[in-house]
């Protein structure tokens, strides 16, 4: 789906987000230097934008278990 305020966006579907269609984070590329997030559930909603260095400290972080999901 493309969101409509960003209508060149290709949005990808975390890997981790299941196929029950639960707990769904979309990513997709806004500029060369932005990331934007949302909700895969509410596509027209709103969109958070990172840094490409932002972006990166944040997946770094997830990735090295810094993150949890609350149980």
């Amino acid at each position: 789906m493309i969101h409509p305020a960003h209508p060149h966006v290709a949005w990808r579907k975390s890997s981790y987000s299941g196929h029950t269609g639960g707990d769904c984070v979309e990513v997709g590329w806004l500029t060369e230097r932005t990331t934007g997030v949302r909700d895969s559930k509410n596509p027209t909603g709103p969109v958070l934008s990172f840094t490409a260095r932002s972006w990166q400290a944040f997946v770094a972080t997830v990735r090295d278990g810094g993150l949890q999901a609350p149980r």
